[in-house]
Formats: C-alpha cells, structure tokens, sequence
C-alpha cells in the first residue's frame, strides 16, 4: 500500500466512526501517519475529558482503522 493509499483508508475509517463520535458531540481529526505503521489522531468536542475516550480510541478508532489498514500498528491521540 502507497502512503496515499494508506492515508485515504484511514480517513475512510474515521469517516465510518466519526458518526458515533458526532452524536456524543465530539469529533475526530487525522494529524499524520508516521512510518506506514502508527497514526496520529485528535480527538475533539465532547470526547476531549470524556472519560471513556482511551477506551473509545483503542476499542473503535484503532480496530476500525487496522481493519482498514491492517499494517497499523497504533493509535495515538494527540491532547
């Protein structure tokens, strides 16, 4: 997979979650993809503090953009 490659399926992926995290009043922003392998998120609105916003990255935001992008290896989110 091309980085370009890589990129438009990551922002696919976050296009599929973004919904859920819109109806909770938050959002979801791409910062960058380093190396192929890790991704760099930004989670906004109502998801920053939220107390369940690690368990929202790792559990949602991280399984739907590996099964977009299985080379994935992490999900970061930038405070």
């Amino acid at each position: 997979m091309t980085s370009d490659e890589i990129k438009t399926n990551v922002e696919k992926a976050l296009n599929e979650i973004r919904p859920f995290l819109q109806s909770d009043g938050g959002d979801i922003s791409l910062i960058s993809i380093d190396n192929g392998t890790s991704v760099k998120v930004k989670l906004e609105g109502a998801c920053i503090g939220c107390s369940v916003n690690q368990m929202t990255l790792k559990s949602g935001v991280e399984m739907t953009i590996k099964k977009y992008v299985p080379q994935i290896e992490e999900v970061i989110n930038i405070e």
